[in-house]
């Protein structure tokens, strides 16, 4: 006889991007009106040539690209994020700190596996990243949502109100998925203080800071020479790369967190794959140019669709940046059914606000996430000019 599910398993929520690829099944989109596809924060296209071209000699004659290797990754690689990390962040950061995973994803739930338990918490800003609220409702953590309000950032005092002996951890996503928004340095800093006060760690999602608006560092917390008492970054190499397919992200943390880590990578991976680590390595070295480029046409795309939105009467832009806008649309119907609908009436497939926020939370009904950054401008153009015929 089949055993019962795993409670905290099945309490969790289908994958978000999978069932909204689910609404597509059946649809048939007119010639004149193809798919414009804004669910989900993958670039489209595949590496550059030379990148590729790298991966591909590597698979050809380097024969431990197809071996296990350690398993928190390649010394090599480890080494090239720790030196590029404290130069970017004007800190110091040592390869024995860094981690490389499976993706970010692998990152967050390594980090929550080495903090937290069953019936321990750990504070979400909302709307929030739904892959963190999914491993922390299968891992028996219960995430305390942390209402951001009209400017989608989080107030460090509201926070304080919520901590109890029960939390272990805050975790900030900058710039934000969903609501785009680049958390100010001394937002940041001020949550790495409330974080060390209460002998919290703070895991800091920066998935998307290769997109930052901003010059210079986004924050100053490496600066601190005891800044691994307290952060925990985390990264993804998928996007500045377009290597979302090879899975390759990291952990920047303490050496004795990062021993623990090893266990649970250990368990479900083994190592990353080496054809991903040599790939991140390769574009960290090779890339810088071509990264600032990508920059450039994802800060023109986030232009062009600010805009767009802006001259769309009834729809409000809450927060645009890196990836994404997050808005609130002027529909009667729930974001989930007005999501649909724009299937069906504009070929268009994006995520409602109720996959971001509680069940609880009424807010989410009344919003969309759009990942402009998988369409050029031309594609913004279109895709506002059908969202204008569906605008009430």
């Amino acid at each position: 006889m089949i055993q019962p599910l795993n409670p905290a398993l099945a309490a969790t929520f289908a994958p978000p991007v999978m069932e909204a690829r689910r609404w597509l099944e059946g649809v048939t989109f007119p010639p004149g009106r193809p798919l414009i596809n804004v669910s989900q924060a993958a670039p489209v296209d595949p590496p550059p040539l030379a990148l590729r071209q790298a991966i591909a000699e590597a698979a050809l004659d380097n024969p431990a690209a197809h071996l296990y290797g350690p398993v928190l990754g390649n010394g090599d690689l480890r080494a090239e994020v720790a030196a590029q990390w404290s130069l970017a962040y004007g800190g110091a950061i040592r390869p024995a700190q860094v981690a490389i995973t499976q993706g970010c994803n692998q990152a967050f739930c390594a980090a929550i596996a080495t903090l937290a338990g069953a019936g321990d918490e750990a504070l979400l800003p909302t709307p929030w990243y739904f892959n963190h609220k999914m491993w922390l409702d299968i891992a028996g953590v219960r995430a305390v949502p942390l209402p951001t309000g009209p400017g989608l950032l989080p107030d460090p005092d509201h926070a304080a109100a919520l901590i109890t002996p029960a939390t272990r951890a805050i975790v900030l996503v900058t710039p934000n998925n969903p609501g785009g928004v680049e958390y100010p340095a001394a937002l940041v800093r001020a949550f790495a203080d409330l974080a060390r006060r209460h002998g919290l760690a703070l895991i800091l999602d920066e998935t998307y800071r290769d997109f930052d608006a901003r010059t210079g560092a986004p924050h100053d917390l490496f600066a601190d020479p005891d800044w691994d008492d307290t952060l925990i970054q985390l990264y993804s190499f998928s996007k500045a790369y377009r290597l979302t397919g090879h899975r390759v992200g990291a952990m920047i943390a303490s050496p004795a967190r990062l021993a623990e880590v090893e266990k649970f990578l250990d368990t479900v991976a083994i190592c990353p794959g080496q054809l991903g680590q040599i790939a991140a390595l390769w574009g960290m070295r090779h890339l810088r140019d071509w990264v600032a480029g990508e920059r450039a046409e994802i800060l023109s795309r986030r232009a062009a669709i600010t805009a767009g939105l802006a001259a769309l009467p009834g729809w409000t832009t809450l927060g645009c940046g890196a990836y994404f806008a997050y808005v609130t649309h002027p529909s009667p119907l729930p974001a989930p059914d007005f999501a649909k609908r724009l299937v069906t009436e504009a070929s268009v497939l994006l995520l409602p606000g109720t996959m971001f926020m509680p069940a609880t939370d009424p807010a989410g009904a009344r919003h969309l996430r759009i990942a402009f950054a998988n369409i050029d401008t031309a594609g913004i153009a279109e895709l506002m000019r059908r969202l204008a015929a569906l605008t009430p």
